[in-house]
């Protein structure tokens, strides 16, 4: 018997195939490299939606802010449900009063709520207004988003310059008292409350 040696294919040659009693080579595996990095995105994915959170109830209820930083409405008179009036001097002030709805041709009934509202920028930047930025909430406490395009008098997406303001209608879905108006600059930003009169 010699020892012969496994001979490697040469060009054009197509490998031996094992023979009986002989097992192939073992593929190389890459599953734990895959499951790996798959838990490393599930990882990273929960951190960058756990910061998002925290950015978006930085603002909380209790406490509103102006985009400045100034508080609008204090804890204490937060909790007595009587909001301090917004200052003229403030940098973005919020007023708002009930409003009749104007069935748009967009609306399929007429079970909304309008509160007109009106911002003004005191400001020294511009800033952004549109209907998505605002909340109503009403008298039990729960929170309306922005109704889009049901309302004839809808407030308008502009920029506003220092100095300017806007008028229009922020409706919500259902019938209920309005209690106050909440503006976000951006969705994410500080807010200001404006109360219902």
């Amino acid at each position: 018997m010699s020892n012969q040696q496994p001979q490697q294919p040469g060009w054009g040659q197509q490998p031996q195939q094992p023979g009986w009693g002989q097992q192939p080579p073992a593929p190389k595996k890459k599953t734990g490299k895959m499951i790996g990095l798959g838990c490393l995105g599930i990882i990273v994915l929960l951190v960058i939606i756990g910061i998002i959170a925290a950015i978006a109830s930085s603002g909380g209820d209790d406490e509103t802010s102006s985009p400045s930083g100034t508080p609008t409405v204090t804890e204490s008179s937060a909790k007595t449900g009587k909001a301090k009036e917004p200052a003229d001097s403030g940098p973005v002030v919020v007023t708002a009063e009930k409003a009749t709805f104007k069935k748009s041709v967009l609306a399929d009934t007429d079970n909304y709520t309008s509160v007109q509202v009106t911002i003004k920028n005191n400001g020294d930047e511009d800033i952004d207004v549109n209907p998505l930025y605002f909340t109503i909430t009403d008298t039990a406490g729960s929170k309306h988003t922005s109704e889009l395009g049901v309302d004839e008098d809808q407030m308008g997406t502009v920029k506003l310059a220092p100095g300017e303001n806007v008028t229009g209608t922020i409706t919500g879905k259902g019938k209920f008292d309005a209690k106050y108006v909440t503006y976000t600059e951006g969705l994410i930003g500080d807010s200001v409350r404006g109360d219902v009169s």
